[in-house]
């Protein structure tokens, strides 16, 4: 859900750019406040956000647009590629404990996603071979648990 909104918001910035010949600071700098605004929205730390717009701003100001990209590609391969160096540029793999049950625990702030990310992750393990159980203990919101649990049932998972 959060980079669903993310990305939803980074694509309303970039289809503000119009086609020029070379970007403007102008340019950029709108383009990076909103995508200032948009990443400070999803929660990213604010020292992460700083740093990686003046890296954006950096490679992006000046930049001579290739023939066959308008201005707005340009800083979306420029901000896609400082998102995957930020997040990490290799795949991540779960570490399973050598005798079972691994737990897998889910953190975030409310409304981050992270009842669904648990259906969606158990359904990914279980087309694996693995065995998921998905365990609601969310005491303080019981609305929480009815979600799982009905989201486990769709996915015929304990």
């Amino acid at each position: 859900m959060v980079f669903d909104n993310l990305s939803s918001r980074l694509q309303d910035i970039f289809s503000k750019l119009k086609s020029r010949g070379k970007l403007t600071e102008k340019d950029v700098d709108v383009a990076m406040r909103e995508v200032r605004l948009a990443l400070l929205e999803a929660d990213v730390n604010y020292k992460v956000v700083k740093d990686f717009i003046a890296k954006v701003k950096e490679r992006s100001i000046g930049v001579e647009v290739l023939e066959s990209l308008t201005p707005a590609q340009q800083v979306i391969k420029i901000v896609n590629e400082e998102l995957t160096a930020l997040m990490g540029s290799t795949e991540s793999k779960l570490s399973f404990a050598p005798r079972p049950p691994t737990v897998i625990m889910l953190v975030g702030l409310q409304g981050s996603g992270k009842t669904t990310t648990a259906a969606k992750l158990a359904h990914h393990l279980r087309s694996t071979g693995r065995r998921p159980f998905l365990i609601g203990a969310d005491v303080y919101r019981p609305a929480a648990i009815d979600q799982l649990k009905t989201l486990a049932d769709e996915n015929n998972i304990p």
